[in-house]
This record gives C-alpha cells, sequence and structure tokens, in this order.
C-alpha cells in the first residue's frame, strides 16, 4: 500500500525543525555539559560551562537562538519507499520549509549564492540536503543547523591502509589540536571512517547527529570512541579554549566499507550547541 504525504507536511515540518534546533538544544548535549561542570577541576573553566548553561536557560526564556550564528541548514530525509509525495517537489518543499522557518523563527541568514561573488540569498537557501531510502511508509526529517566557526575547523584526510588505528587516532588529535578554542568548545566530535572521499565526510557529518550517549553499535569502534574522548580531553583546550578537562563532550564515530588501497578519514567538529531536531511525517 503506497501512502500519499503532501509537500505542505514537508514544508510545515521543515519550518518547525529550522526554529526548533536553533532554539532548544538537544537534552543528550545539555545534560552532558552540565555533568562535565561537576566533574571539571579547573575553576576558570567550570566557570565557563556554568555560564553555557546560563546561556542554554536564557534562549529558552527569551525565545532566542542559543547562538546568533543560526547556521546552514543541513536536512537529512529518510523516505520510506513507500511513501509517494505529492503535490510538488520534495526538494523545493523542503527549501520552502528552511525559508519559512528562518524567516519565522528571525534566525540568521547566512547563505550566499556563490562562494566567490559572496552575494546573500537572503532567506537562509539553499539547504544541503542528504535523501535516503528506507523501508517503510513514513519520512523521517532530520534539521542540522551547522555554524562555521566549527565547520571551519573541520578536516578530511586520505590515510593510507598501513596507517591503521593508530593513524586515525593520530590524525583525529592532530585536527582537534589546530581547531584549538576556534569550535567555541567544549565540542562534539563527529568522525566518518571508511568509503570514498565525499561518503566519509556525510558520515561525519551524520556521526554529529547521533545522541551522544549512544556508542556505536560496534564493539571496537565503541572503544575508539571513548579513546579518542579521553586523549582529546588530555590537550587541555578546555571550554571556550581557556584551559581544562573539558576539551569535547563526545566522541561519534560512523563508518563504511572501503576500497582495499584507502583509509579515507573525515573529522566534523561541533561546537558546545550542536544542533539537531527530528520529527517523522
Amino acid at each position: 500500500m503506497i501512502r500519499e504525504i503532501d509537500v505542505k507536511k514537508i514544508i510545515s515540518t521543515v519550518e518547525m525543525l529550522c526554529i526548533k534546533a536553533n532554539k532548544k538544544l538537544p537534552s543528550d548535549i545539555e545534560c552532558c555539559i552540565k555533568n562535565c561542570k561537576i566533574n571539571e577541576n579547573n575553576p576558570l573553566a567550570k566557570s565557563i560551562l556554568h555560564d553555557l548553561e546560563e546561556n542554554i536557560k536564557a534562549a529558552q526564556e527569551y525565545d532566542l537562538p542559543i547562538c546568533q550564528d543560526t547556521g546552514m541548514a543541513v536536512v537529512f530525509i529518510e523516505i520510506g519507499q513507500d511513501v509517494h509525495v505529492c503535490g510538488g517537489n520534495l526538494n523545493a518543499a523542503i527549501n520552502e520549509g528552511v525559508r519559512r522557518g528562518y524567516e519565522k523563527g528571525l534566525l540568521r541568514k547566512s547563505v550566499v549564492a556563490d562562494p566567490i561573488e559572496r552575494i546573500n540569498t537572503n532567506d537562509n537557501t539553499p539547504a544541503v540536503i542528504h535523501t535516503s531510502v528506507v523501508d517503510g511508509d513514513k519520512i523521517k526529517i532530520t534539521v542540522a543547523p551547522k555554524g562555521f566557526g566549527s565547520e571551519n575547523m573541520s578536516a578530511l584526510k586520505m590515510l593510507k591502509p598501513s596507517d591503521g588505528k593508530d593513524g586515525v587516532v593520530s590524525a583525529v588529535l592532530d585536527i582537534v589540536k589546530a581547531a584549538g578554542s576556534n569550535p567555541c568548545p567544549p565540542i562534539v566530535v563527529g568522525v566518518g571512517i571508511g568509503g570514498d572521499f565525499e561518503q566519509c565526510a556525510f558520515l561525519s557529518k551524520k556521526a554529529l547527529c547521533r545522541d551522544i550517549t549512544l556508542r556505536n553499535q560496534n564493539t571496537f569502534y565503541a572503544e575508539l570512541e571513548k579513546e579518542l574522548l579521553e586523549k582529546i580531553n588530555e590537550l587541555g583546550i578546555g571550554p571556550q579554549g581557556f584551559g581544562g578537562d573539558t576539551t569535547a563532550l563526545a566522541v561519534n564515530i560512523e563508518y563504511a566499507a572501503t576500497h582495499i588501497a584507502g583509509l579515507p578519514l573525515a573529522v566534523n567538529i561541533g561546537c558546545h550547541v550542536t544542533r539537531h531536531a527530528t520529527a517523522e511525517v
């Protein structure tokens, strides 16, 4: 049985998610910041983590964005194979939802139409859209606004197969060290391993949308997430770069099969407001 979903539903859902993601931090990240403040040994770092908590509360109280950089809208859309989208074009509907969300939510519009000429589109479109087909008769939409203070600190490396696990750990630490205070730590580190040049970058972005309390289902990568988090926090960069025990809140890894001659690695860094919101239609 094919289920029809009108694009009007997609437009209104994307509109709502753009506003929600920018104004309400996911509870897992909010709780992690609170717990890190409790366990932080550096007085200045503890004070900064307290300030971050207060900022989150203020955004809720005054109905304001958590961060002034309301990001480029990244949209992950999982379409059930038993769904027929009707009433218009899917991508156009997603962009219309972003347009309405950023206008209605009074969110900063930061997208330029051309990377060289730099003319603002004035509605934060087009969005970056990742579409996949899954089982079922529903559509799952995740909107992840991505600020570029952290995005600019992300990196992709084509490692050699012989670099192995140690090479991955070394490369991730080098990228985080080079980022320093620029991505507004404490950060969430999304890591994509495998695939090819573009797939590992996609995986690293997708990793940032996973609940940071959930470890990779593969035991090897779950242990690697734990190891990387410990080593990143040993760097001492700390909240906002002022030193301390809390440089990262979490490391999330996603992986894929790859070619015998390659070991692609991408690190997508999210700031302390790594935002995303999800709904199903």
